[in-house]
């Protein structure tokens, strides 16, 4: 008679994709969050606390969405901070306080902004220039230029524009309603334009999208076009918020937090998987995170350190996941057909697995 032994049963967690396991993450926090602050006596499901974490989530979302583009093309941009500002400026100048001009001051910022992420892309790819540095020159020629030319607020926006900042459909701010639909854009972008397509694919790996006929500065210089304009949008909210173009927001640390974001959404820093999705989850589960910091009054330097511990927690997360799938998949096929298939050898695909909306 044999004994039969058997095998410890394990849950298959790594059929969750990356962004299912932020929404969750995103839940755990919420409720976890509601919890605790119970236990204090504060109700962090309030409406005027859910209304806070949307309006939190909202500015940072804008900014987070652009900068995913650039990081799916492995390279990232530290002027989206700047870019807020100078769009803020450009928008209250040109409406200059008349309902009239309101059309003109969206078009003058998103155009602006355009030109900015142009300049970017275009120092990267034809000057080869690494990312960090161009983005960060870039970023200190407008601080440079705001603080020479504006010494405090700039120009006037319309009242009527100002609920852009301030309207809310129920308990939903009109500016986060508006972060969620470019969120959508964005997603429908990345999954079924042939640009979204190259940008996975040159974030993946660059030789081999270079080899299948993809001209890779194309991408990635459309992706800081449309990081700047995404920047230039959250300009906007800021204009109608202050009523004025504020020079100060590029102090705000914007463009690192919009990378915390990004990477806590489950975007792969060195490009080719993540998406959009993920980054909206990231960017609620930090405005919860500041909600709750904020009901329970912790120390502002504290809070700092636990969103710090909160990220890099997340990555090694993820990083753990994707070594555990590694080693979960054979090392050599069982032969025939197989092996020709995705057998040693076997060139990769032009666009990682990781793609908007599949498993990463």
């Amino acid at each position: 008679m044999t004994s039969r032994t058997t095998a410890p049963v394990r849950v298959r967690t790594d059929r969750i994709g990356t962004t299912g396991l932020v929404y969750l993450a995103l839940v755990a926090i919420l409720l976890g969050g509601a919890a605790l602050a119970a236990t204090g006596g504060h109700n962090l499901l309030g409406t005027a606390n859910v209304v806070d974490m949307l309006t939190r989530s909202s500015l940072l979302g804008f900014a987070a969405i652009g900068q995913t583009m650039v990081i799916l093309c492995r390279s990232l941009d530290l002027s989206v901070g700047y870019v807020m500002a100078l769009c803020s400026v450009v928008a209250a100048t040109t409406m200059a306080g008349d309902p009239a001009r309101i059309g003109l001051g969206i078009a003058a910022a998103l155009a602006v902004a355009a030109l900015i992420g142009l300049v970017n892309g275009l120092v990267i790819t034809r000057l080869k220039v690494n990312a960090f540095i161009a983005t960060l020159g870039t970023g200190l020629i407008i601080k440079g230029y705001l603080d020479t030319q504006y010494k405090g607020p700039a120009g006037e926006v319309p009242a009527i524009f100002q609920a852009f900042g301030y309207t809310r459909i129920g308990f939903v701010p009109l500016s986060a309603a508006v972060m969620i639909a470019v969120a959508v854009l964005a997603v429908l972008f990345l999954r079924t334009t042939r640009t979204g397509y190259h940008m996975y694919a040159v974030g993946g790996d660059a030789d081999v999208a270079r080899m299948s006929g993809i001209r890779v500065d194309r991408p990635v210089i459309a992706a800081h076009v449309l990081c700047s304009m995404a920047a230039g949008a959250a300009g906007l909210l800021i204009a109608a918020r202050f009523g004025t173009g504020s020079t100060l927001v590029y102090a705000s640390g914007y463009e690192l937090e919009s990378i915390a974001a990004v990477v806590l959404g489950g975007t792969y820093l060195l490009g080719g998987r993540g998406g959009v999705a993920g980054t909206v989850a990231g960017v609620l589960i930090l405005a919860v995170l500041d909600s709750l910091f904020n009901v329970l009054a912790v120390d502002p330097f504290f809070k700092d350190v636990l969103r710090g511990v909160i990220v890099i927690a997340a990555v090694a997360i993820y990083a753990r996941r994707q070594v555990d799938r590694g080693a979960g998949r054979p090392r050599f096929s069982g032969g025939g057909a197989d092996a020709g298939a995705g057998g040693v050898g076997a060139a990769p695909p032009p666009v990682p697995a990781g793609r908007e909306g599949g498993r990463t």
